[in-house]
């Protein structure tokens, strides 16, 4: 691992793959124990047949937080992850279905940057893609970050 990245270090442009995973069914059974959402199109095969997508289908939530847990592996995260303050917002758009068997990664870039009144540390606005195996974007959210400003001297 680099050297840790301060606010000042950022560039909007800045950006950086995840590893990939699989979501399986377990991903799906699991998430519908700890959330309580047991809606029939993530958890009966039969109903969700007769819907648009022909199949179960992955929680948007939890695609969000697989998402997310790719992310921390990224190149970015790691050269960041001492100087993020705060997760302040998450901005998510569900573009396209999530099946069992899908394997996803995440893409983000750093597309804007501000300045605050505190000198301690700034916003930068992350947008994350989520991609299935075939490249396919699944899910668009911007990741509004407080992060640490370089020590003065």
């Amino acid at each position: 691992m680099g050297k840790s990245k301060f606010f000042e270090d950022l560039n909007i442009g800045d950006k950086s793959v995840s590893a990939a995973r699989t979501v399986t069914e377990t991903d799906i059974v699991n998430f519908a124990g700890l959330s309580g959402d047991y809606n029939v199109i993530h958890t009966d095969a039969l109903t969700a047949r007769k819907s648009p997508f022909k199949h179960r289908i992955a929680h948007g939530l939890l695609v969000l937080s697989i998402g997310s847990g790719l992310f921390t592996t990224s190149d970015l995260n790691l050269a960041i992850r001492a100087n993020v303050l705060a997760l302040l917002e998450i901005k998510c758009r569900f573009l396209k279905p999530v099946f069992i068997g899908d394997t996803i990664h995440a893409d983000a870039v750093i597309v804007d940057k501000k300045e605050t009144s505190n000198p301690d540390h700034g916003i930068i606005i992350m947008e994350r893609t989520i991609f299935n195996q075939d490249d396919v974007a699944v899910q668009k959210f911007d990741a509004v970050l407080m992060i640490r400003r370089q020590p003065k001297e």
